[in-house]
C-alpha cells in the first residue's frame, strides 16, 4: 500500500491505494491500483511546514502516519477496523491500569552514555546467564524515579509500560548485580565519561572535589581482616567517624568528583574513619589522572587539601583553588588580610585583594618543595551576616561563658565545637574531653574568640593560576557550593542514606546507582538549560529551572493507560513541568490514540544531547 495525490476539479486529494494483481480481457495478468481509503483534501492535513508529502509517505511507511486514520494500514497493523471510544474521566471502561512510560527517556539517556553496549559485551566475560542490565537499569531509574529497598525496586518491575525484566527472572539476581555493579565500577565510570567527553564534549575547564558519608542502621561497625599474625589486610567499610549529620552510627566515606556542568564525574568509597584528606590522592590516581581531559583547575575546601595532595594535582600538570582556613593562618597572614590596604571595594559590602606569595613546602614523601601560588583574601557583608547567624548560639555560649563561666561545665561533644577557642594544652587530643573542667575560664583563650569574632566574614583563597583574576578566582571557588547540592540531592531526592546493604561489594554498588541517577537528573536538567525552555536561574547555574524533586514528580506523572481495543492514551502530558522536560528532549506527544507500535517509535524521538 502506498500514498498517491490525486486532483479533483483542480485540488489535490489523498487516498491510499494498493496496487493488485488482475487477469485483463487478453488473459494476461497485469497490476491495477485499488483505492484501499480515500482521506479528503490535502489542505486538511498539511501542517504548512516544508514536503508535507514526502514527510506523511515517509511516516507511513515508518509506521508511524501523520494521519492517525492511517494507522490500522501500517505494516503490523493489518486490521480496517476502526475505534471509536468516549473517553469519559472516572469511566471503569475507558481506564485500564496506568504504567510508566518515563522509562523511555532515562532508558535512551543510558544508551548514549554507554550503558547498554558496556553490558552486553562484558557480560560475556562472566558466568552470569540472566539479564544483568535489566537488573541495573530497574535499580538506577528505581532510585531516580521512586526510591526503595533493592527488593522493593524489583517488584517494580511491572510499573512500566513493557516491564524491563521478562517473566521467570528471579528476584534474587539483584545481588549478583550488585557484585557485578562493584567489580566494574571502574570501568564503568571510565564509560560514561567517555562518552559524554565524545557526544556532549565534555572537557571540564574546573573539577569539584568534596566528601560526605552515609550512615548506616547497626550498632557495631565493621571489623577489619586480619592474617594469622594479626597484620591487617583489608579495612572494614563501615567504620564509626565524624559524621556530617551529626549521628552515632557507623558511616562510610564517598568522594565525589563534579565537572563545571554540575555533572559527577566519578565516586570514591573509604571507611568511615578516613580523614578527609586523605581521601583525595586515591580518588585522583583511581578516576582522574587516566581520563582524556585537557589541563582542569581542581577546586576543594580547606579541609580537603593540603600540599601533599596539592603537589600531586600540580605534578599531573592541572591546577588549584582551595580555600584556607584564616584562623590558622601566621600572624603576618592575619595582620596582611585584616590590613584594610590594598584592599578593591567593589561597593559597602564587598571587598577583596590578592598578592602572590612563594611557600617552602613538602611532599608526600617529604622531600622540600618550593609553590608560587596567588593568595586571595575577600570580606563580604552578607557572608559575615549569615556566619553570624549560623554561629549565633556557638557566639551567644561563649558570651556567657565569658561572663559566668562557673556556671558551665562542658561535655566531650561540646568540647569539639569549641577547639578553635580553647588552649591547646587544655584539651584531650583523642577524646576531646576538657582535662580540667573546674577551671573553664582558665581553659579558653580569650583573645582567640575575639581573632575569631574577627574573622567572620573574611575568605582566605589560594590558587596555582598566577595570572588569573582575584574575582574570577572567588567565582570559581563559590561553583563549589553546586557539589554539596548533589550531596543533598542525593540524601534527599535519591533517599541515598540509611544504606541498608551489608558488605563492602554492595554498599559501593549502590553509592554506584546513586551517582549514575544523578548524572540522568542532572543530563535532563543540563538539557532543560541549553534548550532555554524552562526559566533559568542563575543561582543555581545548572538546574535548567527545574529541582530535582520536580523532575522526579514530572515523571512518575508520565504513564499511559491501556483502553478497550488495544489503544493507548498518555496521562498527564498537560503538566507544565512534564511538558518542559518533553520538549527539551524534542518529544511530541499529540492528543490522540495510540498502538503500541507508536509507542515504541517514541523513544527514537529523543534527542540527548544537543
Amino acid at each position: 500500500m502506498f500514498i498517491e495525490i490525486v486532483q479533483n476539479n483542480g485540488n489535490p486529494y489523498i487516498r491510499l491505494v494498493q496496487s493488485v494483481r488482475v487477469i485483463n480481457k487478453s488473459g494476461y495478468k497485469v497490476s491495477q491500483k485499488k483505492v484501499i481509503k480515500n482521506l479528503g483534501p490535502l489542505s486538511r492535513f498539511d501542517d504548512g511546514q516544508p514536503d508535507y508529502i514526502k514527510r506523511l509517505k515517509d511516516s507511513f511507511k515508518a509506521g508511524n502516519p501523520l494521519i492517525s486514520d492511517l494507522l490500522p494500514y501500517c505494516e503490523g497493523n493489518k486490521t480496517a477496523e476502526v475505534y471509536r471510544i468516549t473517553m469519559n474521566e472516572g469511566s471503569p471502561d475507558c481506564f485500564g491500569h496506568p504504567k510508566l512510560f518515563s522509562h523511555i527517556l532515562l532508558e535512551r539517556i543510558m544508551e548514549e552514555l554507554g550503558l547498554n553496549t558496556f553490558f552486553s559485551s562484558y557480560k560475556g566475560f562472566t558466568k552470569l546467564e540472566y539479564d544483568v542490565y535489566g537488573f541495573a537499569k530497574l535499580l538506577i531509574m528505581g532510585r531516580l524515579l521512586n526510591p526503595a529497598s533493592k527488593s522493593a525496586t524489583i517488584r517494580q518491575n511491572t510499573d512500566y509500560f513493557e516491564p524491563i525484566l521478562k517473566e521467570g527472572f528471579n528476584p534474587d539476581n539483584v545481588y549478583d548485580t550488585l557484585d557485578f555493579l562493584s567489580l566494574n565500577k571502574d570501568k564503568i565510570i571510565r564509560r560514561i565519561n567517555t562518552n559524554l567527553v565524545k557526544k556532549a564534549h565534555r572537557s571540564p575547564t574546573v573539577i569539584y572535589y568534596d566528601v560526605t558519608n552515609f550512615y548506616f542502621e547497626i550498632d557495631e561497625p565493621d571489623g577489619d581482616l586480619l592474617d594469622m599474625e594479626g597484620n591487617g589486610l583489608e579495612k572494614g567499610l563501615r567504620k564509626m567517624g565524624v559524621s556530617k549529620e551529626e549521628r552515632t552510627l557507623p558511616i562510610v566515606q564517598m568522594g565525589l568528583f563534579m565537572d563545571d556542568q554540575g555533572i559527577p564525574i566519578a565516586i570514591e568509597t573509604f571507611p568511615g574513619n578516613t580523614l578527609d584528606h586523605l581521601t583525595l590522592r586515591p580518588a585522583l590516581r583511581k578516576n582522574i589522572d587516566g581520563l582524556d581531559f585537557s589541563r582542569f583547575i581542581m577546586i576543594a575546601d580547606r579541609g580537603i587539601c593540603n600540599y601533599q595532595n596539592l603537589l600531586h594535582v600540580l605534578d599531573a600538570g592541572n591546577g588549584y583553588i582551595v580555600s584556607k582556613s584564616l584562623l590558622k593562618s601566621t600572624k603576618k597572614e592575619q595582620e596582611w588580610t585584616y590590613n584594610n590596604e590594598g584592599y578593591i571595594a567593589i561597593n559597602e559590602d564587598f571587598k577583596y585583594k590578592s598578592r602572590i606569595i612563594k611557600k617552602k613546602v613538602k611532599d608526600e614523601h617529604g622531600n622540600p618543595r618550593t609553590v608560587e601560588e596567588k593568595v586571595v583574601v575577600y570580606w563580604s557583608r552578607k557572608f559575615q551576616k549569615r556566619a553570624e547567624q549560623e554561629n549565633k548560639k556557638f557566639l551567644d555560649f561563649l558570651k556567657k561563658l565569658e561572663e559566668h563561666p562557673e556556671n558551665f561545665r562542658i561535655t566531650a561533644v561540646q568540647s569539639r565545637s569549641l577547639r578553635k577557642v580553647f588552649k591547646k594544652e587544655c584539651v584531650n587530643e583523642k577524646t576531646g574531653e576538657i582535662l580540667d573542667a573546674s577551671r573553664i575560664r582558665a581553659l579558653i583563650d580569650f583573645d582567640k574568640v575575639a581573632e575569631y569574632r574577627r574573622s567572620l566574614g573574611y575568605y582566605q583563597i589560594v590558587t596555582s593560576e598566577l595570572t588569573m583574576e582575584a574575582q574570577e578566582v572567588i567565582d570559581k571557588y563559590h561553583g563549589l557550593t553546586q557539589i554539596e547540592e548533589q550531596f543533598r540531592v542525593m540524601k534527599g531526592d535519591l533517599d541515598t542514606r540509611p544504606v541498608y546493604v551489608r558488605t563492602p561489594e554492595h554498599v559501593t554498588a549502590h553509592l554506584l546507582i546513586c551517582m549514575i541517577a544523578l548524572i540522568l537528573l542532572r543530563i535532563i536538567q543540563k538539557r532543560l538549560k541549553d534548550s532555554g525552555i524552562a526559566q533559568h536561574n542563575p543561582a543555581v547555574y545548572w538546574s535548567g529551572g527545574l529541582s530535582g524533586s520536580r523532575i522526579q514528580t514530572a515523571l512518575n506523572k508520565w504513564k499511559v493507560d491501556l483502553l478497550p481495543g488495544d489503544l493507548y492514551r498518555f496521562m498527564d502530558v498537560d503538566d507544565p513541568d512534564l511538558k518542559q522536560i518533553l520538549e527539551a528532549f524534542g518529544v511530541s506527544i499529540p492528543a490522540k490514540l495510540y498502538r503500541r507500535a507508536e509507542l515504541k517509535h517514541i523513544k527514537t524521538e529523543i534527542s540527548v544531547f544537543m
